[in-house]
């Protein structure tokens, strides 16, 4: 679901047909290398993690580690352009993974068991510490930010702050009828979806949408559409949610239900910002988690 929003974006166009002209999916990287959608501070490399190779960007050198969580189908070149290049490399050490399935962290192809969101959390933290992190702060957007708060609620004493934008903790009639409407890839915009044929060829793009959507919607079956809702009591962490107030996939109510719910946190309203808030204002959204992180 991000990342449909992400591809409208021609900054993401761009960086990656750069990118994938050097790195293949499914290529094991050793150790870290320029990454070549990026300027030369930006290294790419893969590290095994719980049975899978998983891919990442990092770049800077501050004391602070943040990791960059993306949306559906998403990577962290993809979705992620604006942070990666702009946010302090000096303040900051910036990590943009690619969860298992996605992005350049294939094989194995991605599939959605009930406890998929689970499993990206336990990878994302895991990945985190095979790279030597001894806390680190998240920023999720939509999926990744559904992987932030368990992630924030699994390992309290590991996560600094936490940055969500775009996220839900259940699934309700609306949301499962949003779904409805981005499960067939050749329906969407031709501009939309070059990048992600690009990164993934039009099969796997389109069977794996499909399957997103299926794995979604068995959250619909759960009491109250549960998909993490009961863990939001358990974060402990400063938080902030950031909601584009014209945001068409992700409806305000569940920002306001995540900030209800988690202790302490802070929700920003952005009022013309829709779900690649991030992208569309990027140079406003980076300075407000500079801040906050800070």
């Amino acid at each position: 679901m991000a990342s449909a929003a992400a591809a409208q974006a021609s900054w993401g166009a761009r960086r990656l047909r750069l990118f994938l002209s050097t790195l293949k999916p499914g290529i094991h990287v050793p150790q870290a290398e320029p990454a070549a959608a990026f300027s030369s501070s930006v290294t790419s490399a893969k590290v095994a993690v719980n049975g899978v190779h998983l891919h990442y960007l990092r770049t800077g050198d501050g004391e602070h580690a943040a990791l960059l969580l993306p949306g559906m189908l998403g990577s962290g070149e993809t979705d992620f352009g604006p942070q990666i290049e702009n946010l302090n490399k000096k303040l900051f050490t910036v990590v943009a993974w690619d969860p298992r399935g996605y992005g350049h962290s294939r094989p194995p192809d991605r599939d959605f068991p009930v406890e998929f969101f689970e499993r990206d959390a336990k990878d994302a933290v895991d990945l985190m510490k095979m790279l030597k992190f001894k806390k680190v702060s998240l920023l999720g957007w939509s999926d990744g930010g559904i992987t932030a708060l368990i992630a924030a609620a699994r390992y309290p004493s590991y996560i600094n702050k936490m940055v969500i934008w775009g996220a839900n903790t259940y699934v309700t009639d609306r949301d499962e009828e949003i779904y409805r409407g981005i499960r067939d890839v050749s329906k969407w915009s031709e501009r939309t979806r070059k990048p992600l044929e690009a990164l993934y060829g039009f099969d796997y793009f389109a069977r794996t949408c499909e399957k997103w959507v299926d794995g979604i919607k068995q959250f619909k079956h759960l009491p109250d559409g549960n998909i993490c809702r009961h863990l939001l009591p358990l974060v402990q962490c400063p938080t902030l949610i950031v909601h584009g107030e014209k945001d068409p996939l992700v409806p305000s109510f569940h920002a306001d239900f995540i900030h209800k719910h988690v202790k302490g946190s802070r929700l920003h309203l952005m009022p013309e910002g829709k779900h690649n808030l991030h992208l569309r204002f990027a140079d406003e959204f980076n300075k407000l988690v500079e801040d906050f992180l800070q």
